[in-house]
């Protein structure tokens, strides 16, 4: 039997590893690896920017779920050449500003766009 610490840490990495399992799903879904070839050529991206953008995104999610003022899985990380859109809502503009300061504080982030909507939670 489980003890509920052991349950945490197992939905903690799960909420982690998961996003990095599903990103490439949809070429999967679509025709495999040809499929991720193809996406791969049509993204302006070298296959090393693509890269250091999956990373800068796992950073920012997993600093996310390690915070317990920002609510992990209400916010959308997304990474283009080292700029960060996040997207979600969040309970106040506090918590806003915190999910920004943490994206910013991840190296190789160049700029954060807050897309965040402030939806106070009762």
């Amino acid at each position: 039997m489980k003890t509920k610490l052991e349950t945490t840490r197992m939905c903690r990495w799960l909420i982690l590893v998961l996003p990095l399992l599903l990103q490439g799903c949809g070429a999967l879904v679509v025709g495999g690896a040809a499929a991720g070839g193809y996406y791969v050529g049509k993204d302006e991206r070298t296959v090393g920017e693509i890269a250091d953008d999956a990373t800068i995104t796992s950073t920012i999610n997993a600093r996310y779920v390690k915070d317990p003022e920002v609510p992990a899985l209400d916010i959308n990380v997304d990474t283009y050449r080292g700029v960060v859109t996040l997207y979600g809502s969040v309970g106040s503009q506090r918590v806003a500003s915190r999910a920004v300061a943490i994206a910013g504080s991840v190296k190789g982030v160049r700029r954060v766009i807050s897309k965040l909507t402030v939806v106070p939670r009762s």
